[in-house]
């Protein structure tokens, strides 16, 4: 099986947040501490080193982890958080995870890990009522396909995966780890609920 520590896990935080009113989702407060900081304690643990995809408010980000922009300042969605993470994390391997998942389980890395088998498979968190695509495992050698997809224009996370093999892994056992974060009034909620 792939070891948890070989591999890289990347937060995405690179998007325009245009459903929390235009705010850089990854520094907005929760329980005390940014988005960010969550995700931050529960990779670090799990995996070999922990990256941040961001495109504003660089330096903030500096000061808790490396951060890496995309390549072009389009705001491309999640897959120019892929294409920026599969580009320089240090490792062959990256796990994905978004800045608005603050709660996700401790057994990820090492679930998504046992899931992949080839270096074209594609992990993926499967709550059993649906895919996080966002949250995936992916190996470097898919960058040249990625590259090459969205140099066509195509922006759908969906389409490109399946030009590969995707691996959904099953995590129907704690769907509440995967609560995302989308609207100010989710936000509101998990704060009014007890922090863990």
């Amino acid at each position: 099986m792939l070891d948890p520590k070989d591999i890289t896990a990347v937060i995405l935080a690179g998007g325009r947040g245009l459903r929390m009113q235009g705010a850089d989702k990854g520094l907005l407060t929760l329980w005390g501490q940014p988005l960010v900081c969550h995700l931050l304690a529960r990779l670090k643990p799990q995996t070999g080193q922990v990256m941040i995809n961001a495109n504003r408010n660089l330096a903030q980000y500096r000061e808790l982890a490396s951060v890496i922009p995309d390549s072009e300042l389009s705001y491309a969605g999640p897959l120019a958080g892929f294409q920026a993470g599969l580009a320089h994390a240090p490792s062959e391997w990256v796990l994905f995870v978004p800045c608005d998942s603050p709660l996700i389980p401790d057994c990820l890395a090492t679930r998504l890990c046992a899931a992949v088998h080839r270096h074209d498979d594609i992990a993926v968190v499967d709550d059993g009522t649906q895919l996080h695509a966002a949250t995936a495992l992916i190996h470097q050698s898919l960058l040249p396909s990625l590259c090459n997809y969205l140099d066509g224009g195509d922006r759908k996370l969906q389409l490109w995966f399946e030009q590969h093999r995707l691996v959904p892994v099953d995590f129907s056992d704690m769907p509440e780890a995967f609560y995302n974060l989308n609207t100010p009034d989710a936000l509101q909620a998990l704060e009014a609920s007890k922090a863990p």
